[in-house]
This record gives C-alpha cells, sequence and structure tokens, in this order.
C-alpha cells in the first residue's frame, strides 16, 4: 500500500517536472526553436486552437522562424495570436507566410525572461508540494482506518518527504540550468 502511494506520487511530480520543461523550452534563449510557438493558442473559427493545428511551424534560419498558415483567412489571427503571446515577437506576413524575426535579448528582456522561468518553477514547486499533501494525508487516513500501523506511517511520511526533496532539487536544477542559458547567450 504504501509503495503503491509512492509510486504514484513519483509519477505525478514526473508529470510536474516534464510540465515545466515544457514550459520551460517556449522561453526563448538565443536560437530560433519552433518549441518557442508550443504555447500560442489561435482563435479560429470561434475556439482556441494550438498554433501547430493551424500551419506548419519551421525555423529556416538561426535567427528566424516562419508559419505557413493552412487557411489564408486565419493570418491575422495567427499574427495577433503571437503579438498577444507576450513573446516579445513582431511577425511579418507574406501571403500565408508568417515570419518572426528573432531580435538580440537585451539585458532586460533577459532579466524578464529569468522572471518568467521564476515563476514556472515556483508554480511546479507549489504543484509538488500539493502532491506530497496529498500522499502524507492518503498516509494518515490508511493509519487512522488501522490498514497501517504508527511507525509504517512514519516510514511512508519519511518516503513521501524524501521523494518530494529530490523532486523540488531536480526542479531548481532545470531553473539554474535555464537561467545560466538565458543569461548566457
Amino acid at each position: 500500500m504504501i509503495t503503491d502511494i509512492s509510486d504514484n506520487l513519483r509519477k505525478k511530480m514526473n508529470t510536474t517536472i516534464e510540465s515545466l520543461k515544457k514550459d520551460f523550452s517556449g522561453l526563448r534563449a538565443g536560437r530560433a526553436s519552433t518549441s518557442l510557438l508550443d504555447n500560442v493558442m489561435v482563435d479560429i473559427y470561434g475556439s482556441m486552437m494550438p498554433l501547430s493545428q493551424v500551419g506548419t511551424v519551421s525555423a529556416p534560419e538561426a535567427r528566424m522562424l516562419s508559419i505557413q498558415v493552412w487557411d489564408k483567412s486565419a493570418v491575422k489571427n495567427v499574427e495577433k495570436a503571437i503579438m498577444e503571446a507576450g513573446l516579445g515577437l513582431n511577425p511579418v506576413s507574406d501571403g500565408q507566410l508568417v515570419r518572426l524575426p528573432l531580435p538580440d535579448l537585451s539585458e532586460e528582456r533577459r532579466k524578464e525572461l529569468v522572471k518568467i522561468a521564476g515563476k514556472y518553477t515556483e508554480a511546479s514547486k507549489v504543484s509538488v508540494r500539493n502532491i506530497r499533501r496529498e500522499g502524507m494525508d492518503s498516509l494518515k487516513a490508511l493509519e487512522k482506518s488501522s490498514d497501517i500501523s504508527e511507525d509504517d506511517q512514519r516510514r511512508g511520511s519519511e518516503d513521501v518527504q524524501k521523494i518530494t526533496d529530490d523532486h523540488i532539487k531536480k526542479i531548481d536544477e532545470l531553473f539554474s540550468q535555464k537561467e545560466q542559458d538565458i543569461m548566457s547567450l
């Protein structure tokens, strides 16, 4: 029972870390990457769709992204979505092709990106702590219903705390790497 709880917590916390990595991939650190636009949602036909479902995103050059929009009537909506995404990019459209030149990052913009990465990091830590609380509550409930002993509950709690500490450490390491990546270019 306790190992099931631990395994479940590990799985949920790993999902949180994967989500953080995905969020970080959307923060530009110098080179053009199509993952920069992964979180951009476009209002098309009255519903919000990911940019990848509206056109083909590519990085033809080191400092340029391009989106080949499939529906010509959606070009304006794609431009608007990119402008509103807060990425600091100015789209230039040429028919159904939207180009995104990536400007050099100023020191101010780098610091801004580090702050955004910090917000993502803190949200992930809060998520991991909430998962930890769920695990602790499950252990307490098992002890209360006499399914496990008090000693088992204490050992389980220590295990849950160790898992939490490991995942918080991973999150801090990811943030440190991303911060270094943003500031070094």
